[in-house]
């Protein structure tokens, strides 16, 4: 008798449920058929009866007479509100959100790094501030005339210019820039012709060379130049392009590139034995930093920043600088500038030649006591008698020059 009742019972709690998960699905798919409360049931508005044509339409429902809505005939909307993605406290304060910030904006994130320029960067250091003004100082004083020559280098031998450099830099025209930056009024180089350039025919024995190769397949052809030429990669400065003059160049893309690129690469070689810690004479290290952050030149340019010309000569103390595929607005003191986009020439060689011959150690800018006393330095190796070494190197903190008469 008890198991009669206990079969009894089961079967009508099992009825029971059932009967609520039948309403359960009903109230799901049919709203309308619940029941509303009173100052609700005539409410209707068309904010509503959107919400509900995209309920039905996600589900795949019937609506309006028949009338199937898929959701892939709803209408996309463009999300514009980054307050969901703000760190810290929901308010109206996008703190440093800055990856939303140029979804929403186009602006670059690295549009807001402070103190990027030359002249703000030192500000809090005044020693460094000091070191770089002294080494502009005597960079001014001994650079030669600038000198350039028109010539177009697929053809031009470098062999005549009759004489070794210390500092090379290379800026090569490259396809990548016409697919990129719509340059279409210049020759443009393949890697194949800019490895035939005979750079080890003009570097001197302890030498360096740098060569802008752009953000792509440069990063690994670049250094086979390197390879070829006979130097070592050393160093990668990178060129962050910031767009705050231009902040909705958003989609002029390298076709073939799968995310926006904001730089682009110079690759640093070395050639010879060259040591920190014992050639000072040739060599500053650690004086700047292997990031140049500046403006993205206009659409359809291939300007590089100017920085570039700073970290060499604050880094190299060698006078000799070959500067190739350069234009008018390169031609710099202290430079020998060639390229096809030169409008004129003034190369004298025995003249340009003459600035570096009168003294051995005259292709050196030379250091004064100051300088070295300011500029970062290794920790000095230990001498033979346990003191440490002044690393002067070849030359030490000479001049470099003669004295004056």
């Amino acid at each position: 008798m008890m198991i009669v009742v206990m079969i009894i019972q089961l079967r009508f709690t099992l009825l029971s449920l059932n009967d609520n998960i039948s309403r359960q699905r009903t109230t799901a798919v049919w709203p309308e058929a619940t029941a509303k409360p009173a100052n609700r049931q005539n409410k209707t508005h068309e904010g509503d009866e959107t919400l509900k044509r995209r309920r039905f339409g996600a589900q795949g429902v019937t609506l309006d007479d028949g009338i199937a809505h898929n959701s892939q005939s709803e209408e996309v909307m463009a999300y514009r509100d980054s307050s969901t993605f703000l760190k810290g406290t929901q308010s109206a304060n996008p703190h440093n959100d800055y990856c939303q910030h140029f979804v929403d904006t186009g602006q670059r994130p690295q549009n807001f790094i402070r103190d990027v320029g030359i002249q703000d960067r030192f500000e809090e250091y005044p020693k460094l501030k000091e070191l770089i003004k002294l080494k502009d100082e005597l960079i001014h004083e001994t650079a030669t005339p600038p000198m350039y020559l028109k010539c177009d280098l697929l053809q031009y031998n470098l062999r005549e210019l009759n004489g070794k450099f210390d500092v090379i830099l290379i800026e090569p025209p490259l396809e990548e820039y016409q697919r990129s930056c719509g340059v279409t009024n210049t020759r443009f180089w393949s890697w194949e012709e800019i490895m035939k350039l005979e750079i080890e025919e003009v570097a001197a024995p302890r030498s360096f060379v740098f060569l802008w190769c752009g953000s792509s397949d440069g990063l690994d052809l670049g250094r086979q130049c390197l390879r070829k030429w006979g130097f070592r990669r050393c160093e990668d400065i990178c060129w962050i392009k910031t767009n705050i003059n231009n902040p909705s160049k958003v989609k002029n893309v390298e076709p073939r590139a799968v995310f926006q690129r904001t730089k682009e690469h110079c690759l640093m070689g070395i050639k010879g034995t060259v040591r920190r810690s014992t050639d000072g004479d040739f060599i500053h290290a650690n004086v700047d930093i292997d990031l140049i952050i500046s403006e993205e030149p206009p659409f359809g340019m291939m300007e590089k920043p100017e920085e570039i010309f700073h970290i060499i000569e604050h880094f190299c103390l060698g006078r000799r600088r070959l500067h190739l595929f350069g234009r008018d607005l390169t031609i710099r003191p202290g430079w020998l500038t060639l390229g096809p986009e030169l409008t004129n020439s003034n190369l004298n060689t025995e003249a340009y030649n003459a600035h570096f011959n009168r003294t051995a150690n005259d292709y050196l800018t030379g250091c004064t006591e100051r300088i070295e006393a300011l500029r970062p330095k290794s920790p000095p190796p230990k001498s033979a008698l346990g003191g440490p070494s002044r690393g002067r190197g070849r030359g030490g903190i000479q001049r470099g020059r003669p004295p004056p008469v």
